[in-house]
């Protein structure tokens, strides 16, 4: 891996460090999940964009710098080294994004892209269903042509919608050919939230707050203007974004650099730790390192033209169970006070779903088994 960066990527990072700095809210926003915070965060979004550091690695027709994926890894570091505020926009400018850059039409990149880029619409992700979470290719939410209309009509619910709360538009998988094979006949859809027959559900957690919602969906149309990629074509669709999230984008490693850090400080003012503690700090920040240059073997590896592969599961199952291992250490930490708001708490009622969403860990396990491993599937561990 190449850890070595060039002027200009110096410039770069000394620019976003500078403009963090100066701009990055004194306190934190309120939850995203409310209503509230949500308005703050979509504000965040606005500013981060007029000063073209929302999508760095994006056009610059789209608000975005052009930057390397060099640089984008380089902005993620510092953005989470200044504790920055988490992107509400995530689903869209993360996941969707680069599924719309490589099957959308220019017309859907013109449309969409823009006003992802500076957090006027927020997207939903709207996958799972009651019966279909790790295995999508269940779902049984329909879309029915209509040809006197030119689009679909949808029917079904979805569930465990992140961000579907106030999100404005979603994005997922209906099975368009009932007669096709289980990942064939889905096609993938973009739709409003608040279209006619769109119902949304918010689904309260144990705080109170709706980070998640139910979808329900009764005779929607949707135009074929809003079909990404071809139809009957969805599940390769939603496995390039599936890719996407497990791989590199959703969780960079500054972030884990950053809690390990935390980590670090808080064990430094904690009086009489636990014996073991000491320990597990060290294993957690030792493994954040590890993710870091792993990220980075993986950027040199897709700069000379290769790719993701199975190793996005392999990466996916390391940040989720780095994510639990630093915030269950905090929290044993802090003791008594562990009971108390605080950004670990928070942070540790997140990290639980980790190994489940994005395709539970145990199926990620599979994948690495039959593909990277190539273990028959009777002897998978």
């Amino acid at each position: 891996m190449d850890l070595t960066l060039s002027e200009s990527e110096r410039a770069f990072q000394a620019e976003a460090r500078a403009w963090l700095a100066a701009n990055v809210p004194a306190e934190p926003l309120p939850s995203m999940d409310t209503e509230a915070g949500w308005a703050a965060h979509q504000a965040w979004e606005a500013r981060l964009a007029e000063a073209r550091w929302s999508v760095v690695s994006w056009p610059e027709a789209y608000h975005g710098r052009d930057a390397s994926l060099v640089e984008w890894v380089v902005f993620e570091e510092e953005y989470y080294r200044a504790g920055a505020p988490g992107r509400v926009s995530q689903n869209g400018i993360f996941l969707l994004a680069p599924i719309i850059f490589d099957h959308g039409t220019p017309e859907q990149q013109d449309r969409f892209l823009p006003s992802m880029a500076t957090g006027e619409q927020i997207w939903a992700q709207c996958w799972s269903e009651p019966e279909a979470g790790s295995d999508l290719a269940s779902l049984r939410s329909t879309a029915r042509r209509d040809d006197e209309r030119g689009g679909w009509v949808l029917n079904g619910q979805k569930t465990w919608s992140s961000r579907a709360a106030f999100a404005h538009w979603g994005f997922g998988l209906f099975r368009s050919d009932p007669e096709a094979q289980r990942h064939a006949g889905l096609t993938y859809f973009l739709f409003p939230l608040d279209a006619p027959g769109i119902t949304v559900r918010p689904i309260a957690q144990l705080d109170g707050e709706a980070g998640f919602a139910e979808v329900f969906f009764e005779d929607v149309f949707v135009p074929d203007a809003d079909v990404l990629g071809a139809p009957g074509d969805g599940w390769r669709v939603a496995m390039s974004t599936a890719g996407n999230e497990r791989g590199l984008s959703l969780r960079s490693p500054g972030r884990f650099c950053a809690a390990a850090d935390r980590l670090v400080d808080l064990h430094r003012r904690t009086p009489h730790p636990p014996a073991a503690a000491a320990d597990r700090v060290v294993d957690a920040w030792i493994k954040a390192q590890a993710y870091r240059l792993y990220t980075w073997g993986t950027v040199t590896r897709l700069a000379a033209g290769g790719d993701m592969g199975a190793a996005g599961s392999v990466n996916k199952v390391f940040w989720s169970e780095l994510d639990i291992a630093l915030h269950e250490t905090a929290l044993d930490l802090l003791g008594p006070e562990a009971e108390v708001a605080s950004p670990w708490l928070d942070g540790y009622t997140f990290s639980l779903s980790g190994p489940i969403y994005a395709g539970t860990n145990e199926i990620q396990r599979n994948i690495v088994a039959e593909r990277i491993l190539g273990l028959p599937r009777e002897v998978r561990p």
